[in-house]
């Protein structure tokens, strides 16, 4: 009697051992495939020709950030803020502190006009957009604010190149690869 138990006992652990490989198995592939699913919503900024990705940002949707600049007439800072939604960018605002060549100067069909509280002009048009292409300027010190972080344009691609950034879902895989920041 006791030897039929223990040969039960046996067959019962060699088939819980091989479920339990298979456990194993099934529970790796399913990793290894969550590894490659798109569901980390980034901003990406990519090189406008090749097209390779110089920086991923982690971005929530309905989460701005801006892009800063000095006007190229007036000499004057330029505050463009963006949206990033779920699968595309929305111009949000240009703030300014004086007119320049191309500044808006009133209220239009696409936008709205107004001096803010603290005397900078803005231009309010909420415009979505698939992705914004930026020329790096040799002199207009463009730079990306994101939360705190402030990152110059310049240190990703060289003066004179374009900059196209848009909306991507990728994986944990293409965050491995890319240049990430949180």
């Amino acid at each position: 009697m006791g030897a039929v138990f223990l040969a039960g006992n046996c067959a019962l652990l060699f088939f819980m051992s091989r479920r339990f490989a298979w456990s194993i198995i099934i529970a790796g592939i399913i990793g290894a495939g969550l590894l490659f699913l798109p569901f980390i919503t980034a901003l990406e900024l990519s090189d406008f020709k090749t097209r390779q990705k110089l920086l991923l940002v982690s971005m929530r949707s309905g989460e701005e950030f801006t892009i800063s600049f000095i006007h190229s007439v007036n000499r004057r800072p330029v505050y463009d803020t963006l949206r990033v939604e779920s699968d595309h960018l929305v111009i949000v605002r240009s703030r300014y502190d004086s007119f320049g060549a191309g500044m808006p100067d009133s209220s239009t069909d696409e936008g709205t006009f107004a001096v803010a509280k603290d005397g900078w002009l803005e231009w309010t048009v909420n415009r979505p957009v698939p992705d914004v292409t930026i020329r790096v300027g040799w002199t207009a010190e463009h730079m990306l604010h994101i939360r705190d972080r402030k990152i110059r344009l310049a240190e990703l691609a060289e003066p004179g190149s374009a900059i196209t950034m848009r909306v991507q879902n990728i994986s944990i895989i293409d965050f491995l690869k890319g240049r990430f920041v949180k």
